[in-house]
């Protein structure tokens, strides 16, 4: 059997109705922690953690702070109770630490409550703690909705995951907890919280209905998301609604792995399918048990929802026609496709073979991650030297591109972090939207008014008008070196994004 196996069979039994997760922390503290470093590494392999829009988180926050001291004329900060616990703790620890240092302690705080809430959901649901899918629960944690910089989306996530691991145990003092940490997950955000109350609801209804008398279940909520994707569909001209991702069976969970480039796709299908290969392995081993297919069957149902709620829902749509864009919603569901896939993985029984696969994957995965990452940062450096020489108060818009290929788009924000304490981002796409804490009058010379403006500038579509000058933009000046960035003054009439490299129309 040999010792690894032994190990991993003695991890495997300590896990059961009697532990409580005090009991379970405790005993494994150093192994916790042991990992929790690992886990933490890409959090500070370079200077700066670029992760898509949390580089606009922080420059929000920024102004935030300027907000409360009079200093960002015609910006207000919105009472509100939802999408706001990532921002307010970055900007309360930035005050006492500064950006750079909150950025690393919040972002870490953020992931290991991830990668920890998906471990304890899927211990909860399997019944025994998944040590040998540490490798893909640490892929899951630098996933696309982590590198897109969905921060408050993750963090609800990883919440939510802690929550329901909690009411799926039987002890009154978890219950407490899993329902002291709802309202605290739609804090950070309403997905999360709304994904929480759905698969409580739903665990809770299936362990209620007998038999076969089940299958009503999952073939409701088809129902109500069909209904809910021919309400949207009928109503089109109100919600304005983009519903095309690409190939649905791509969006299976793995697609998660694909970041910045093709390599990444590939290396997401060879994931996928180790998966599936294992679970096919596993189950041709137990066909002839009685009820083998038992511990799959939530798993499975949950994961088969996921899928359908993805195909069923638009990527992009407006609330209202001026209003932003509540956007990517597809892509960053199948985050929670991936949890389920995690927990119907959970469910096997463990393998050293199985460890050993994933671990290659997430070795190649972050060896990928590191490179591109390090590109993410020389761009943010030359962006910080062009912003540190502007006077105080300068407004910019940035245009700047991903590489082709890249899944991530938001690495223009880097130029808007760039900007604290020297300019401000005249298109900053956050207050105009109406959907966050920072909030925009017409009128403001700190950043738009107008969502429609703000994704124009955005593209480099936008056609500047008089009032709207003095602006520089900040631009890819070498297709040859995208990280090399010039600046320039835009004049009346022109359309932002006319110099510098721009990517190809699809």
């Amino acid at each position: 059997m040999g010792p690894l196996q032994d190990i991993f069979e003695t991890w495997a039994r300590g896990w059961n109705a009697e532990n409580s997760p005090a009991m379970f922390v405790r005993k494994r503290r150093w192994l916790i922690l042991a990992i929790s470093a690992v886990v933490l590494i890409p959090c500070f392999w370079h200077r700066r953690i670029e992760a898509g829009d949390l580089a606009s988180h922080v420059y929000n926050a920024w102004l935030a702070q300027l907000i409360e001291k009079g200093q960002a004329p015609g910006l207000y900060l919105a009472k509100q109770w939802d999408n706001i616990l990532f921002d307010v703790a970055l900007s309360r620890i930035a005050k006492v630490v500064g950006f750079p240092a909150a950025q690393k302690i919040i972002v870490g705080i953020c992931v290991l409550i991830f990668f920890w809430g998906v471990f304890a959901f899927v211990a909860a649901i399997t019944e025994k703690p998944p040590w040998l899918l540490t490798p893909c629960i640490a892929m899951l944690a630098y996933g696309y909705s982590f590198n897109m910089g969905f921060m408050n989306y993750y963090l609800s996530l990883g919440l939510a995951c802690f929550s329901l691991a909690l009411f799926c145990r039987p002890r009154g003092v978890g219950w407490v907890i899993g329902a002291f940490l709802v309202p605290i997950t739609l804090l950070a955000h309403p997905i999360g919280f709304l994904w929480l109350i759905g698969t409580l609801m739903y665990t809770r209804l299936r362990n209620i209905v007998p038999g076969w008398w089940k299958v009503i279940l999952p073939l409701t909520v088809l129902g109500i998301l069909v209904a809910a994707n021919q309400f949207m569909m009928w109503h089109a001209e109100k919600y304005v609604a983009d519903w095309y991702r690409g190939p649905f069976y791509v969006y299976n969970g793995a697609d998660q792995l694909a970041l910045y480039g093709e390599r990444y796709y590939w290396l997401a299908g060879v994931a996928f399918f180790l998966g599936v290969f294992f679970a096919g392995a596993d189950i041709i081993a137990r066909r002839k048990e009685v009820a083998w297919w038992k511990p799959f069957a939530l798993a499975f149902e949950l994961y088969a929802l996921a899928f359908c709620a993805i195909m069923l829902l638009p990527e992009n749509f407006h609330l209202s026609l001026y209003s932003g864009w509540i956007g990517l919603l597809g892509s960053r569901l199948t985050t929670v496709s991936a949890i389920f896939g995690l927990c119907f993985m959970g469910s096997l029984n463990p393998r050293r073979w199985h460890f050993a696969g994933f671990a290659a994957c997430a070795l190649v995965f972050f060896g990928f991650l590191w490179q591109d990452t390090e590109w993410l940062n020389r761009l943010e450096a030359n962006a910080e030297s062009i912003t540190k020489t502007l006077p105080a108060g300068t407004r910019v818009i940035p245009t700047v591109w991903a590489p082709t290929g890249s899944r991530v788009s938001f690495i223009g924000h880097a130029v808007d972090r760039a900007c604290i304490g020297h300019c401000f981002n005249y298109a900053n796409y956050e207050p105009a939207s109406g959907e966050f804490r920072v909030r925009v009058r017409p009128g403001s010379r700190v950043a738009t008014a107008s969502s429609d403006d703000s994704e124009e500038m955005e593209s480099g579509e936008h056609e500047m008008q008089d009032e709207e000058l003095p602006l520089k933009e900040i631009y890819q000046c070498d297709a040859g070196d995208l990280t090399k960035l010039c600046i320039r003054d835009l004049v009346s009439g022109e359309k932002n994004g006319r110099i510098g490299y721009k990517p190809p129309s699809p």
